[in-house]
């Protein structure tokens, strides 16, 4: 309905502006275009649910979150609407409502119920590649309960395909075969963790295996995050992150390896994912854009001075299908102040940092072990305030990057020149990164 409403205020402003003596009263420019029949006929009959003591009820979280949705469950070209409500008289009180377009019309045809406090998400996904979409809906049972069901509409009548409980899940074709895959993250009994793995075989949806997590469900509730992504040898994975009381991160990466599901960073000797490390926020991405995804691992530089704050870098490291981990980059990420910098390998072990902060200024200082001690070789400057253009330009400083508020600069120092790694303000500049917030739907 919304691009219905942008087309017809487009035809408006070119009418307007158009030199055909065309005219429109002041009165006429505020009244709604009128919309095509079936959006009319859709409406009445969504009023009509509501007069009957119904609410609209969205899904809280997920990326379709509308209280309406148009979606093309059959795969004729025509858009379906799907409806979410929730009626408190009724015994089943949650209710997705599914109109199908007919003559000018939208008609009731499916009803999907359960009863819960709310309807947690939803996705469309044609798992089996047939045409048809399978809904897959979150309803929030209780507080610490949701189920997971999937539905299919291909046989008249809204249909089972699994049911679950769950904390998370991921659609994915972990296995290459060109159809949908099901990966259900969930508790099992006695509080251990599990990753159930669902596949499309003889027509429907079942259960093909599971794989341990080693974190518990509740630190993958709270900060932690399911990241697809792809392995360093071309196979597509999951890469599952819980935070330990926000100061450990674990990720356990989940592979399809001779038709299972396997977590190929277990071990077999603690049962826990050896991808342990120091929370920073950062996780599993893609860092240098090369298709393969790069877990972090924070790392303490070598300390400048007794006392001083911990800086740490960033090792990247990626994974085959065999659970064989090869460092692929290394970086300094000022979170703080939104950049980070591709450290050069001979810069690994040798560089320490340090960080002060003025009025307007942030500054970041690079250090290489001198014959007479630590000698600064190079600064990075978030700059902020009115007088941030004048103050980008002083001494030997040059431009890294800009944001709306904050210019960033680096200067190199006398000690640049004077050791093997040193580099040029090119070098600086390709190296250095801004730290883009990446926007996260809410959790399916």
């Amino acid at each position: 309905m919304r691009k219905i409403l942008v087309t017809w205020l487009l035809l408006l402003t070119a009418l307007m502006t158009s030199g055909c003596g065309f005219t429109i009263s002041p009165q006429e420019l505020y009244c709604l275009p009128k919309l095509p029949t079936e959006y009319t006929e859709l409406d009445n009959r969504i009023n009509a649910i509501l007069s009957d003591g119904a609410e609209y009820a969205a899904p809280i979280s997920g990326s379709n979150i509308q209280p309406v949705q148009l979606e093309d469950l059959d795969g004729d070209g025509q858009e379906e609407a799907v409806a979410f409500f929730r009626n408190d008289a009724d015994e089943k009180p949650l209710k997705i409502c599914i109109f199908t377009a007919k003559d000018q019309t939208y008609e009731l045809s499916h009803v999907i119920e359960s009863s819960g406090t709310a309807i947690y998400s939803i996705s469309y996904n044609d798992l089996d590649g047939d045409g048809y979409t399978e809904l897959i809906v979150g309803w929030r049972v209780t507080t610490d309960l949701q189920a997971l069901v999937v539905y299919t509409l291909k046989d008249g009548e809204p249909m089972e395909l699994m049911r679950s409980n769950y904390v998370r899940y991921a659609v994915t074709d972990l296995n290459q075969d060109q159809s949908q895959e099901l990966v259900v993250l969930r508790s099992a009994e006695g509080g251990d963790a599990v990753a159930d793995y669902y596949t499309w075989q003889n027509g429907a949806l079942q259960l093909q295996g599971a794989a341990p997590i080693s974190i518990t469900m509740a630190e993958l509730n709270q900060q932690g995050r399911v990241t697809a992504g792809t392995l360093n040898d071309g196979m597509p994975a999951l890469f599952v992150t819980g935070v330990e009381e926000g100061l450990w991160s674990v990720t356990d990466v989940l592979a399809s390896r001779n038709g299972d599901l396997a977590n190929i960073t277990l071990s077999d000797a603690t049962g826990v994912s050896a991808e342990i490390a120091p929370f920073q926020t950062l996780y599993p991405m893609d860092i240098n854009n090369d298709g393969v995804t790069e877990l972090p691992r924070a790392v303490s530089l070598p300390i400048l001075e007794e006392n001083q704050i911990a800086y740490q870098r960033i090792d990247w490291y990626t994974y085959n299908v065999q659970g064989e981990a090869s460092l692929a980059l290394s970086t300094y990420h000022d979170i703080e102040d939104g950049w980070y910098f591709l450290l050069p390998e001979s810069w690994r072990e040798e560089v320490m940092v340090s960080r002060s902060v003025d009025e307007d200024e942030a500054c970041v200082t690079f250090y290489i072990q001198g014959d007479q001690g630590p000698e600064p070789f190079m600064q990075i400057t978030a700059i902020t305030g009115s007088s941030r253009s004048v103050k980008a330009v002083r001494g030997g400083r040059f431009t890294l990057g800009r944001q709306a508020e904050t210019i960033y600069t680096a200067e190199l120092l006398d000690a640049n020149s004077r050791w093997s790694g040193g580099m040029t303000e090119d070098q600086a500049r390709s190296a250095f990164s801004l730290i883009t917030k990446e926007w996260v739907y809410g959790d399916n």
